[in-house]
């Protein structure tokens, strides 16, 4: 009974999180803020206010589809958002320059996941099949292999988590004292960057259980031998 809840609880804390911030996402996408501006005037705005005239912005196709690349000094925003006038539209923009001023500073968090990136790439492909194969052959050293392979991976979601909380901090900070939303708007606004959050927040939950069961699996393999 304890596994069909545990299966359950990794099948609809994730699903519960994509509601929540595609459910907030469409609400606010139709509450247009007092400024008037895009989402595109938006993540200008604050990126010329911070001094970052370098960092270009480009629409990009599909639905919350907007990042920041690093790399390429690009905030990259989807169709809606980037033309969009809506509280939504503003705190995705707003948010994803927040990422942009992080990589600006050398934001510690920031630099640790990207160092992180190639480890973690490994660990989450790799951790499967050597934990799979462990438990196909009885070999517990494998599934210690995997173990190892997986906590790169879900180190990697954790460090994620401050990276995107400080990312919204910056935005929320910034869409106030630019005048892009006024003061009976920030609550909107908070919570389209709170149902966000919640996502990488269930990612972590879930990764984080599923390597609590495998070390649990581990321990018990080895003390019945």
């Amino acid at each position: 009974m304890g596994f069909i809840v545990y299966f359950i609880l990794l099948l609809i804390i994730p699903i519960w999180a994509q509601m929540r911030v595609k459910g907030a996402y469409k609400k606010y996408s139709q509450v247009h803020t007092s400024s008037g501006m895009t989402g595109a005037q938006v993540a200008r705005k604050i990126l010329d206010d911070n001094g970052l005239y370098d960092v270009r912005i480009e629409e990009t196709r599909g639905t919350l589809t907007d990042h920041y690349d690093p790399r390429s000094k690009v905030v990259r925003l989807s169709t809606d958002n980037y033309y969009g006038t809506s509280v939504a539209g503003a705190a995705v923009a707003a948010h994803e320059v927040g990422h942009a001023m992080q990589d600006a500073e050398n934001y510690a968090f920031l630099r640790f996941r990207h160092a992180l990136v190639p480890v973690a790439s490994f660990g989450s492909n790799a951790s499967f099949f050597l934990i799979l194969a462990g438990i196909l052959m009885g070999a517990s050293g494998f599934i210690l292999l995997g173990i190892f392979a997986m906590a790169a991976a879900v180190l990697f979601q954790l460090v994620t988590l401050p990276v995107e909380f400080n990312a919204s901090s910056r935005a929320m900070e910034q869409i106030v004292s630019t005048g892009v939303i006024r003061n009976d708007e920030e609550r909107d606004t908070r919570k389209v960057l709170n149902a966000a959050a919640l996502t990488y927040v269930a990612g972590a939950l879930v990764a984080l259980l599923e390597l609590v069961r495998f070390i649990l699996m581990y321990i018990g393999m080895n003390s019945d031998d």
